[in-house]
């Protein structure tokens, strides 16, 4: 029976060991998905959290998933220094804008264009935390910006205020000949008495 309790023990001490190794993951963060103008550039935010202190080993890897689906393409890579891609659609077109103190590994991509829609992704290892999510950043690029809903609820409200205004203004200049009119009427009756 000593056997079993011994056998029991470790089950349950490799199951928590499991678990707060798990926990122990890089968590990244970005943003979900950004839209950006043709021709600009757009900062592609990734920050991440580790049980770990930032160590010396830290790296970063950035990759693109075009829309139609086609093979994955490296865009930036950060081991003790940035490293920008020796070729591709990114070569000249990617620089660093991470902060590896401030947990920032975030990168800028230079003129955009239609062909780089899709999918970003931001990996971070920072040893012995080697696992853990993986940032997505959804970017569309488009010809001009759209007309959002925000946009059309601003000028709906400053719409809205302004003819308030308007009506408060009439209503307040009828008031005001209203009173004129009757404080004559008054004046007239009174110089009659």
């Amino acid at each position: 029976m000593r056997g079993r309790t011994w056998l029991g023990a470790a089950l349950v001490l490799g199951v928590q060991l499991r678990a707060l190794w798990l926990a122990a993951a890089v968590e990244v963060h970005t943003a979900k998905e950004l839209v950006a103008v043709n021709g600009t550039n757009q900062r592609l935010k990734c920050t991440f959290s580790s049980s770990s202190p930032v160590s010396p080993q830290l790296s970063v890897s950035w990759n693109f998933q075009p829309e139609d689906l086609s093979a994955h393409e490296p865009v930036f890579y950060y081991l003790k220094e940035p490293y920008k891609p020796p070729s591709g659609r990114f070569k000249e077109r990617v620089t660093w804008d991470g902060n590896i103190e401030r947990n920032d590994v975030s990168i800028i991509i230079w003129n955009l264009q239609p062909s780089d829609n899709g999918t970003f992704t931001c990996q971070v290892a920072n040893w012995p935390d080697v696992y853990g999510t993986i940032g997505e950043v959804r970017l569309r690029v488009v010809q001009k910006v759209n007309f959002s809903e925000i946009h059309f609820l601003a000028v709906a409200v400053g719409s809205a205020s302004v003819l308030m205004i308007i009506v408060v203004i009439a209503v307040l200049i009828c008031r005001q000949h209203r009173r004129r009119a009757r404080d004559k009427r008054l004046e007239a009756a009174d110089t009659e008495w």
